[in-house]
């Protein structure tokens, strides 16, 4: 009964550690770098994208090389996403951005530079939302950081 009771045990033991296994391998490859993002990622020269919605006074302004490259080769077309899912990510991915930057002593500072003040009672229109939430993917891709629960793929 016992031995019977270990076998028992030890095949759940592989199969979970199976499981995991080919779970992690999902995982980085879901998170590979194409070529054309390394090209984007390796940029130089600064792009400024000044996200805003013409209706309103709400602007975001985006200093970084290669993300207006990434968001006009790489990214999901306009379109691809709903407002409302973008609207709900973002609030996610503006409370941690936000946390972070709160907390310099635990993440890089050089990153996490100032807070992004999105308030979800606001309609900011699509485009804000569609550009603000892809670059969160930039960003979470070339540095390697993980914004929200969710992988950051394209």
């Amino acid at each position: 009964m016992i031995l019977k009771k270990l076998i028992f045990q030890f095949g759940l033991l592989i199969f979970v550690i199976g499981v995991v296994f080919t779970s992690c391998q999902s995982s980085k490859k879901s998170l590979e770098i194409t070529d054309e993002e390394k090209i984007a990622f390796s940029q130089k020269v600064g792009d400024t994208i000044a996200i805003k919605n013409d209706s309103t006074e709400y602007e975001i302004i985006i200093i970084e090389p290669g993300f207006n490259f990434w968001l006009n080769s790489i990214a999901r077309p306009v379109g691809y996403y709903s407002q409302s899912f973008l609207e709900n990510r973002n609030l996610i991915l503006v409370t941690n951005w936000n946390q972070r930057v709160l907390t310099p002593l635990r993440f890089n500072p050089n990153l996490y530079e100032l807070q992004i003040n999105y308030d979800p009672n606001i309609d900011y229109g699509y485009e804000v939302n569609y550009k603000l939430y892809n670059y969160f993917i930039y960003f979470q891709r070339k540095y390697a950081q993980r914004l929200g629960p969710w992988l950051p793929r394209i």
